[in-house]
């Protein structure tokens, strides 16, 4: 199960890499001018998302593959940050969706012109990097359901009663 997980943890550090190396390289120049993902927050966005990605990715898989007993605090550090990496990768793939499909349809109401007929190959690798993060985000889900069961299935949920008899939850280590 530890190398398993582990694989698992490595995975997303490589599709990372190769999203952020794709949206760095991307960039564009024609007769209407020039294009770059750095002309745009949320490639920017994503370009950073990624990289956070691959270093926690890369440190969760050193940790995970030390063989060490489990302790609460690790479960719940585990937990806690592979939920927040879900979610920043997936806000960043979410709203770089967004951009590239403005960039294929346009929207006229907003005065947004369809980029992509002049400038098709930054489209299409931005599309790539796009797609190759979400992939991305399914690993994390995964990693986040196995951390997930790995804390709720090992520790019960710390509980205490008030003096008003009332159950409240607390946390101790």
């Amino acid at each position: 199960m530890r190398t398993a997980e582990t694989l698992l943890r490595v995975l997303p550090m490589a599709l990372c890499v190769a999203a952020l190396v794709i949206m760095l390289k991307d960039s564009q120049t024609n007769d209407y001018g020039s294009l770059s993902y750095s002309d745009l927050g949320a490639f920017r966005y994503l370009v950073h998302a990624s990289g956070v990605c691959a270093g926690y990715s890369l440190l969760s898989a050193v940790v995970a593959a030390v063989p060490r007993p489990s302790t609460m605090s690790r479960a719940w550090a585990f937990f806690l940050l592979d939920q927040l990496l879900t979610y920043i990768i997936l806000a960043a793939g979410a709203i770089s969706t967004e951009v590239v499909y403005l960039a294929y349809k346009g929207d006229t109401s907003i005065t947004w012109s369809r980029t992509c007929g002049s400038f098709g190959g930054f489209c299409r690798k931005a599309t790539t990097s796009i797609a190759i993060t979400f992939v991305v985000t399914l690993c994390y889900a995964a990693l986040s359901l196995i951390s997930s069961y790995r804390l709720f299935s090992k520790y019960d949920a710390p509980v205490a009663y008030s003096n008003k008899g009332i159950e409240v939850t607390t946390f101790t280590s």
